[in-house]
């Protein structure tokens, strides 16, 4: 009973942080797993592709209703990334796991610091982030940006084996130019489409401990809920700051834990 009540509360955690932010699943899913619930690192990361995946997909339909998913942008970014990321995940069996947590450390930085440029511009009021923001872009410059876009988060997210929504979310905004709640939700929809494709191909040789998933995922859906009301509630200027404070805070954590791992 207390493990599975620990389980809930991780959950419920998880799935604000999901919800408010669209990141910070799989990275905070898995530690959460291995070290407050014992599970064996294999059993973690197949159990938080179940647990992210179904919490994002929920808190994407969530953010919908509030007009902030992109569904074909996001169905395609997460299609091209899902073809990318089979080229990362084969150069990511050639490099020392610490030293990839360390160049995932080194590009949260990068991205908290482009996330805080992006927070003390001026933004469009939120009545008129429904009426530009997310569009498909239809010039040729546009699709390019927009295909180069998915293509570097597919492969770092296989790279550095990663849920991707640290990744996702600066995408969407620096590379797209989405207003952060509209980053946040398609966010989710990506995130969803990457954790289902890993399953597949996980499937027939994975272990589920579904007495942990089962209470982890639907506290983490209440979490995704509670979470999406805060982004629609939040500025945007408040929203990108506590995403960078947090992809700060993991950094550099992942940097310390892997410095000295690799000392």
């Amino acid at each position: 009973m207390m493990t599975v009540t620990a389980a809930a509360l991780l959950g419920l955690l998880i799935g604000i942080s999901l919800g408010a932010l669209g990141g910070g699943g799989s990275i905070l899913t898995v530690p959460a797993l291995v070290y407050a619930l014992g599970e064996p690192a294999q059993a973690a990361t197949t159990g938080s592709l179940v647990i992210v995946g179904v919490t994002s997909l929920i808190g994407a339909l969530g953010h919908s209703r509030a007009g902030n998913v992109r569904w074909v942008t996001g169905v395609i970014f997460g299609v091209t990334g899902i073809a990318a990321s089979l080229a990362g995940t084969a150069l990511n069996r050639q490099v020392d796991p610490n030293a990839l947590l360390l160049a995932f450390a080194a590009l949260m930085a990068v991205a908290a610091v482009g996330m805080l440029r992006r927070a003390t511009r001026p933004s469009l009021p939120r009545e008129q982030h429904h009426q530009v923001a997310g569009r498909f872009p239809v010039t040729p410059a546009g699709v390019a940006k927009f295909v180069a876009a998915g293509l570097v988060v597919g492969f770092l997210t296989g790279f550095l084996g990663v849920g991707g929504g640290f990744v996702i979310v600066p995408a969407l905004v620096m590379a797209l130019d989405f207003p952060m709640p509209a980053a946040v939700g398609t966010s989710l929809l990506v995130i969803a489409l990457n954790s289902a494709a890993a399953l597949m191909a996980r499937a027939g040789h994975a272990t589920f401990h579904w007495s942990l998933i089962l209470p982890f995922t639907a506290a983490a859906i209440a979490g995704s809920l509670l979470g999406s009301r805060v982004a629609d509630r939040t500025s945007h200027t408040t929203l990108s700051r506590a995403f960078a404070g947090l992809l700060v805070l993991v950094a550099t954590y992942v940097a310390a834990r892997s410095a000295v791992n690799l000392a």
